[in-house]
């Protein structure tokens, strides 16, 4: 267990245990659904993989939707990668960016949730089938998260050819 600690990134910590623990923290205040956990292993695990689902919506949905309102703007993806060669700090401050794109997600998370349970109380058809929806949504979401990392690693991998 030990092990395992010592390998968790600050990254990991920031913006997948963090945004996930809150999320579960937060949402029995803002809607009538307890995600909480009393086993402390499961309740790391669950509350990790929580924050993982929030930061993909982040990076799904939060990003491009700014991105395409005109709100950030980013530079291309290869001067990114020799910018991160000769500047340590930039891949931190890339960490901290990231952190607050979750933070947003996980604002947007509990909106939604709530909404959902307004729903489910005036449609009581969506209950039986809130499992799959969720279920299919999740499924989704890292279905196109893998196609987006996969594209990043690519860009990453023409950059350094170019170099």
């Amino acid at each position: 267990m030990e092990n395992l600690l010592e390998k968790i990134s600050s990254y990991n910590i920031f913006n997948y245990l963090l945004p996930g623990t809150l999320f579960a923290f937060l949402l029995p205040l803002v809607t009538t659904y307890n995600i909480d956990q009393k086993n402390l292993l499961l309740a790391a695990f669950a509350y990790y993989f929580i924050g993982m689902v929030i930061s993909r919506i982040g990076s799904l949905f939060v990003e491009p939707l700014l991105r395409k309102i005109g709100f950030l703007k980013f530079s291309d993806y290869g001067d990114f990668v020799r910018a991160s060669a000769g500047d340590e700090k930039l891949e931190t401050l890339s960490e901290v960016n990231n952190t607050y794109r979750t933070i947003c997600a996980l604002i947007l998370c509990l909106l939604v949730v709530w909404a959902y349970g307004g729903a489910e109380q005036r449609w009581p058809m969506l209950l039986p089938l809130t499992p799959y929806l969720l279920g299919g949504f999740i499924f989704l979401l890292f279905l196109f998260s893998y196609r987006k990392q996969t594209s990043y690693i690519t860009k990453r991998v023409n950059a350094h050819k170019r170099k």
